[in-house]
């Protein structure tokens, strides 16, 4: 067959091929576009609307009443599962309204989360922990705690870890399994605390005296309290004569009672002539010649 009539015999073939897959095409996008389909892509808008405009009534109910009679953190979380039940009763609407088969996709979504979940045991045990924590109540918003080594103000509690901010400004993302299985100290359960001072005393002083002079420094104190009453006594003997004081004050004034005591501790003991005694190194030089 001569080269023209090849090139001929193929345009030709080329353009019935282009020309039969646009009829196909339009055919199936025709046959896609019915009434039948634009009724249920109608009714699924309205009903997504109505259904959005129902959500965010409830939503706004269930927030005006959790912020009442809720902690901040737990409020959030029945916030985020009003929202996700809503995606998911939204999706399986409108899956179902087009003829999809949902117990297979329950059916696939249920070996998938088995798989899943063997392959993520340390989520799923932060998770089950998440609901401990969350149940025991034993932590909020703005606690400062510590847990294992790591100590700073709670800034969010999710189902699968907690986040602290220290006090240099550093996030801390602490997984709920290592707060479940650890000791969590947290300094503002109440709102007083106590706070335990040593002071080393001189063998050479007089221990009435001393325990007359340290009496004397809580009510130098402003921000330690009258009642609880504060304690002074002694506790052993060491390097010095060891001598304690014990103050109650609001959990907020950490650092100011910290300040207050140490300041006049050291003020009234000068007064008094009271020693506070440190360590002394006696250097001898000797001289070999």
């Amino acid at each position: 067959m001569p080269e023209k009539e090849t090139e001929s015999v193929a345009d030709t073939v080329s353009e019935t091929v282009g020309q039969t897959t646009k009829f196909l095409h339009l055919d199936d996008l025709k046959n896609y576009i019915t009434w039948s389909n634009l009724a249920k892509v109608a009714t699924a808008v309205i009903a997504i609307l109505i259904f959005y405009v129902v959500y965010r009534i409830i939503k706004n109910v269930i927030l005006k009443k959790t912020k009442e009679r809720m902690q901040p953190h737990t409020a959030m979380l029945l916030n985020k599962t009003v929202s996700y039940v809503f995606y998911v009763l939204i999706t399986m609407y409108i899956l179902g309204l087009f003829g999809i088969n949902l117990s297979a996709i329950w059916g696939a979504a249920g070996v998938a989360g088995l798989a899943i979940g063997f392959a993520a045991q340390t989520s799923v045990s932060n998770l089950i922990s998440g609901l401990f924590v969350l149940s025991e109540k034993t932590i909020k918003l703005g606690d400062y705690i510590t847990v294992g080594d790591e100590s700073g103000i709670v800034d969010n509690i999710g189902l699968l870890s907690i986040k602290i901010r220290t006090l240099d400004n550093q996030v801390v993302r602490i997984p709920n399994s290592t707060v479940i299985n650890n000791n969590l100290v947290n300094y503002n359960s109440y709102t007083k605390r106590r706070l335990v001072f040593d002071i080393p005393i001189s063998y050479d002083a007089d221990v009435d005296k001393v325990l007359e002079t340290i009496k004397k420094v809580p009510a130098q104190c402003p921000a330690v309290l009258s009642d609880p009453e504060p304690a002074v006594f002694y506790d052993g003997f060491g390097d010095a004569i060891n001598l304690k004081l014990a103050v109650w004050f609001k959990t907020s004034d950490l650092i100011t009672v910290k300040n207050q005591v140490y300041t006049n501790i050291v003020k009234i003991c000068r007064q008094d002539n009271v020693e506070i005694p440190y360590t002394h190194y006696d250097v001898k030089i000797l001289n070999n010649k």
